[in-house]
């Protein structure tokens, strides 16, 4: 008899706020595992950003590449209407997916907003724009291959929800509610790091100990963070998460460990890992700086900037 995988939930009773999302997609709604949406590999970041340098042998900005990805279509127009009506409390989050990717978004922002001022910077929210096939952002046009990922220049997250299913697809990830929340707590992470000043201090871009790798492994440490406080009472309501499992940690780990640049660069690339074409981390960093985010749930445990262990 197969193991049930025992998943994260979600607190029925908790309200959403689908208000800080921007659904540029056409309003959809589904039971969970529908191809309407269930993937992304947000924790990569600018993952054709990765695929462009190991594949083409080109340098060059995450801007710059994208704006080779596409021409710049006409504006999108969101329309939440249907995920408010569909989207109301942790109930449909235990039902539907998006639902569930409004409730992550929310856990996140709520932890955020109470944690960042112990650090002395006071948190902004930011909106996660829900787009397929294509977007313009201010990083420059975006396609759904690019994964999720934070933009400084306009302060949004994007992501293609179809993408959560290719992670699986593609890199033969376990998946899971847990993880479709990490991804984002990444990309979050990024958010929290602008506000921080970090991301401006950025210099070098390539290499195993460049502030890119820094940069994406501080990420994963701060999604790691958040985990640990994701089933606490958020500013004295009741948390929207109510069980993170050990499945689902385990699963977090099996994405890390596959979407490290020597990963990337062995599956995807040439099959030879340059480690002067890092941007990311290895696996083994990435699985470490999570897991020192969870075991720690302290963002100062994270400092990646400020040692030379990065693992």
């Amino acid at each position: 008899m197969p193991i049930r995988y025992r998943s994260m939930r979600y607190n029925r009773r908790a309200r959403l706020n689908t208000s800080q999302v921007r659904d540029v997609r056409g309003a959809r709604i589904g039971g969970r595992g529908a191809a309407l949406g269930g993937g992304g590999l947000g924790i990569v970041g600018l993952l054709v950003y990765l695929l462009v340098v190991y594949v083409g042998g080109s340098g060059g900005s995450a801007a710059s590449v994208l704006g080779q990805l596409a021409e710049p279509g006409g504006p999108a127009t969101a329309d939440n209407s249907q995920l408010r009506q569909e989207c109301r409390n942790g109930a449909d989050a235990n039902q539907h997916l998006e639902c569930a990717v409004v409730a992550d978004i929310n856990s996140i922002q709520n932890f955020w907003a109470a944690e960042l001022p112990r650090l002395g910077t006071r948190y902004v929210p930011v909106k996660t724009v829900w787009f397929s096939g294509r977007a313009n952002t201010g990083c420059g046009p975006a396609t759904s291959g690019t994964g999720p990922f934070y933009c400084p220049a306009d302060k949004l997250v994007y992501i293609d929800l179809s993408f959560y299913n290719e992670l699986k697809s593609q890199f033969g990830a376990r998946g899971g509610l847990f993880v479709d929340a990490y991804v984002l707590a990444h990309e979050y992470g990024h958010h929290v790091q602008d506000l921080l000043g970090t991301e401006a201090k950025v210099r070098t871009r390539e290499g195993p100990n460049s502030d890119s790798v820094r940069l994406e492994l501080q990420a994963d440490c701060y999604a790691g963070v958040w985990a640990r406080h994701a089933t606490q009472p958020e500013q004295g309501r009741p948390a929207l998460i109510t069980q993170v499992t050990k499945d689902d940690f385990a699963r977090a780990l099996d994405t890390a460990g596959r979407i490290g640049d020597d990963y990337i660069q062995t599956h995807l690339g040439s099959g030879r890992v340059d480690r002067s074409q890092f941007t990311h981390g290895t696996s083994a960093q990435r699985e470490k700086w999570l897991t020192t985010g969870y075991r720690t749930g302290d963002p100062r445990a994270c400092d990646t900037f400020g040692t030379n262990q990065l693992g």
